[in-house]
């Protein structure tokens, strides 16, 4: 059983590596990190140049603690548009969108569909 961990801990370590080389980074346009765990999404606006944390979301952020998020769908949207207005606010414009290794669909698709419905370039 912990051979199974291991092996798929390691596989997602390489996927998450393989993820970072098609990101395009540059001082204009903060990296959002996206995790997923077995409960909760993440995402953390990263500016790299500076090594800071703009801005954090989670599902089981105090302010969204009231729309009971799990991890769904639909609360992947609602974030998205949450991480959206936050970065509006802050004067963010574009973005680099880094998946964490994780595939493209379902709740990471839908957190990076809603947060580009609020008008976020990737």
């Amino acid at each position: 059983m912990i051979d199974l961990v291991k092996r798929k801990i390691s596989r997602w370590r390489k996927a998450k590596n393989r993820s970072k080389g098609s990101i395009r980074f540059s001082p204009d346009r903060p990296r959002v990190v996206v995790y997923k765990s077995r409960k909760y999404l993440y995402a953390q606006v990263v500016d790299d140049f500076n090594k800071k944390i703009l801005l954090t979301v989670s599902s089981i952020s105090r302010d969204l603690k009231d729309k009971k998020l799990g991890k769904n769908v639909e609360s992947a949207k609602i974030l998205g548009k949450e991480l959206g207005k936050r970065l509006k606010e802050k004067n963010i414009a574009s973005i680099c969108f880094d998946r964490n290794g994780f595939k493209y669909h379902g709740k990471i698709k839908a957190l990076a569909e809603a947060c580009r419905e609020e008008g976020i370039k990737f």
